[in-house]
């Protein structure tokens, strides 16, 4: 099946220049044409390419650390970030952000532009969780790395200069349905929740079995292909099948209720679409308070894609002013 022209035809221009140029070192269909290891390579490589566009940004700080991670596994490793001088000073709010990648490709490196701007946009330290990637490192490995770094930043907080009740976590695509996995766990292991949890089209639903996302299949960035690949990656045989976990695909959660307050945003050309869309509706009829921003013309990271375009200046200027009303409310 190749997505209906009607759908590529709608794609903003500047994601669409976008788009060329990714397929200019990918190919026509994007990373998925390539084994996993080749992807890995290809997605440093554009990355470091668009880091090494900007300017050095010396507003932040950042080392890597170890944490603990979970029971009988690895130390996990982490970076954290902070704005320059701000060490001793008045607590900030604390952001665990986990980065994106369908689940087999991505790291801490391949993410620092993206948390800089979290840095100083928000006046936050973020900490960037490096987890195990798939199929290396199956279900539950992921998540429970991601679980295990937000329970260090939030045991660690007053050492990092955090204010406890000014807690985030903040994850797209992959990131964002572990992020919503890690929420989910905090709930129901009784352990310390974030205050607010802010998900940019996160991947949530194994199942695969929205229009969306068998209408999106050959836009060549996160078509139908790559997303069976990844969760497939993930899971193995029990995709799709009753044998998958809410934690590793929230989407399959039965009880929302008692989950921080969410922001979610979605292109309306991006496979994730119903998918986003509908978690945002169940969240909201469990009683969570929920932002919802769907966008005309946007495919999967349309900010990543044309980062000075209106809508990658809309999207990401609207998710940092959430932000900043969550964590940095104003003083009464």
């Amino acid at each position: 099946m190749r997505t209906d022209p009607g759908v590529t035809g709608r794609i903003d221009p500047d994601v669409r220049e976008g788009l060329k140029a990714l397929h200019a070192l990918t190919g026509p269909g994007g990373l998925v044409n390539h084994a996993i290891p080749r992807q890995r390579e290809l997605y440093e490589e554009m990355n470091r390419a668009a880091l090494a566009a900007q300017p050095p940004d010396d507003r932040v700080e950042h080392e890597d650390l170890t944490v603990p991670g979970p029971p009988g596994a690895p130390a996990v490793a982490v970076r954290v970030y902070r704005p320059a001088g701000s060490a001793g000073g008045d607590p900030l709010p604390g952001i665990l952000y986990i980065h994106g990648g369908g689940m087999i490709t991505g790291s801490v490196d391949t993410d620092h532009r993206q948390v800089l701007p979290l840095v100083t946009g928000v006046h936050a330290v973020v900490v960037s969780v490096g987890y195990r990637l798939a199929p290396e490192h199956p279900d539950p490995a992921p998540v429970e790395d991601c679980y295990a770094a937000f329970v260090w930043l939030a045991r660690e907080a007053g050492r990092l200069g955090v204010d406890p009740r000014r807690l985030a976590l903040y994850g797209g695509s992959a990131g964002g349905g572990l992020a919503a996995g890690v929420a989910l766990l905090a709930r129901d292991r009784g352990t310390p929740g974030a205050a607010f949890v802010m998900l940019p089209y996160p991947m949530l639903d194994d199942r695969n079995t929205t229009p969306s996302s068998h209408q999106i299949t050959d836009v060549g960035i996160w078509d139908r292909a790559a997303n069976l690949q990844g969760w497939r990656a993930l899971l193995g045989d029990r995709a799709g099948t009753a044998d998958v976990s809410p934690y590793a695909a929230p989407a399959r959660a039965e009880d929302l209720r008692g989950l921080p307050p969410t922001y979610l945003d979605v292109g309306d050309l991006d496979l994730f679409r119903d998918e986003d869309i509908d978690f945002a509706a169940r969240l909201a009829r469990a009683g969570v308070p929920v932002e919802l921003h769907v966008y005309p013309g946007g495919v999967h990271a349309s900010e990543l894609l044309a980062p000075g375009s209106e809508l990658g200046t809309r999207v990401t200027g609207y998710r940092l002013a959430a932000l900043n009303r969550a964590l940095n409310p104003p003083a009464r």
